[in-house]
């Protein structure tokens, strides 16, 4: 034990900003000790006291705020705790399949990602963010679309016939080869990635009027990169990006750096008091809180008895009618005590975290609590059938969620051979 005892400081007798405090200095100290009033003798013990003290100050204490963090942390599972940046950069090089390249660059991208954004630097929230990855281009940057120039074909021929174009038209005016390099037809024909098409279209869009007429300005690649994050997302949340933007986040979004800044801002920034990260998982895929909604959904349709899709949307966004779940609630007016306007202001909060404060989400909640004679999950996975041109297979929300989730728990337990 320190031979030192705790005691407050003295405080200056000069102090003049309020709140303030400064340890008297051991000459001040000698100075009142050695006064004339006090005898030589009984002066001496207390000037080996001040001394020992004055040592002691220089002691560094550890504040208690940091003493319970430190105490909180250590109550958690291994894979929740903060490691360094650096330990971790490590970690993630050993841990990511062998052949992937660039493996430095990848820790550095997701470690990046996580502390300019305020998100701990573990084990599981950096398997959080390589799931999805692997899951969505099994960690490409910029992943390569089987029969994608076919994709883009559809595409151009569709916006074509909505505008009574007939096809060969479209094909001759993107068959003329310019001065230098190749047509637009060819490119097409030999597109790999969505980055490589979504640079087609801007070409187009900017250099042909026929790709004025048909795009206008809306480019019709909506996602790309490593994480599949969605540009719109992106643009509206570019906020706090650390890096140069060299051209427009678009291009940065099928950057490996700027899909994975994007993605982990779309998995974790919002709060979601949610009880697993599977739910995160399907919010990355349907939108946030999602799994909320289609936990509020759920309880609408059991207390009014009316099916309800559970896909998390609890407004028409497409109309000012109401949709099914807000009718559904109309049935409930009622029972939670609200007029209809009040209940429509509530649910149109359904795309933000103020939703779960307001008194249409308790008291629905309540009410369903109480009818099933117990809690009702507040969390639900979306029931949304997953639909892309890029997607041959019947796939949902739900099988995406635990597909990245079982991948984010083998990441987990692999890590924690790493030593």
């Amino acid at each position: 034990m320190s031979a030192c005892l705790r005691s407050e400081p003295l405080r200056s007798r000069d102090s003049r900003v309020p709140g303030a405090q400064r340890l008297a200095p051991a000459s001040e100290a000698l100075m009142i000790f050695s006064s004339p009033l006090v005898p030589t003798r009984l002066a001496i013990l207390p000037l080996f006291a001040i001394l020992l003290l004055a040592g002691c100050a220089s002691e560094p204490t550890v504040p208690k705020q940091d003493v319970a963090m430190s105490a909180q942390q250590a109550k958690q599972p291994i894979a929740m705790q903060p490691r360094k940046p650096a330990d971790m950069e490590s970690r993630i090089v050993r841990f990511l399949p062998r052949q992937v390249p660039d493996k430095q660059g990848w820790a550095n991208d997701v470690v990046t990602a996580l502390s300019t954004q305020g998100v701990t630097v573990s084990d599981h929230n950096v398997c959080t963010v390589l799931a999805v990855a692997e899951q969505e281009a099994t960690y490409q940057a910029d992943p390569v679309v089987p029969g994608l120039g076919k994709i883009a074909w559809k595409e151009i021929n569709a916006r074509a016939a909505k505008l009574l174009i007939p096809e060969f038209v479209v094909r001759t005016a993107l068959g003329i080869k310019p001065p230098t390099g190749k047509s637009y037809a060819e490119r097409i024909d030999k597109l790999r990635t969505e980055r490589e098409m979504s640079e087609i279209f801007e070409d187009m869009i900017s250099m042909v009027p026929m790709g004025k007429t048909l795009f206008g300005n809306l480019n019709p690649v909506h996602t790309g990169g490593p994480m599949q994050v969605s540009i719109a997302f992106a643009e509206a949340n570019a906020r706090g990006y650390p890096y140069p933007v060299k051209d427009s986040i678009r291009h940065e979004v099928f950057s490996r750096r700027g899909g994975i800044w994007f993605g982990t801002r779309h998995l974790f920034g919002y709060p979601a008091d949610y009880p697993d990260t599977l739910y995160r998982f399907a919010d990355f895929n349907a939108g946030w809180y999602a799994s909320r909604n289609a936990a509020f959904q759920a309880a609408v349709s059991r207390l009014s008895g009316k099916p309800l899709a559970l896909d998390g949307d609890l407004v028409r966004y497409d109309s000012d009618l109401p949709g099914k779940t807000e009718q559904a609630v109309y049935t409930l007016a009622s029972r939670v005590n609200m007029s209809k306007q009040a209940i429509h202001q509530s649910l149109r909060k359904g795309d933000t975290a103020e939703f779960a404060q307001t008194d249409l989400y308790h008291r629905v909640f309540t009410l369903a609590d109480k009818q099933a004679g117990k809690r009702q999950p507040r969390a639900v996975l979306p029931g949304i059938q997953l639909k892309s041109p890029k997607i041959t297979r019947n796939l949902t929300t739900a099988w995406f969620a635990k597909r990245v989730d079982e991948r984010e728990q083998r990441c987990v337990r692999q890590m924690a051979t790493i030593r």
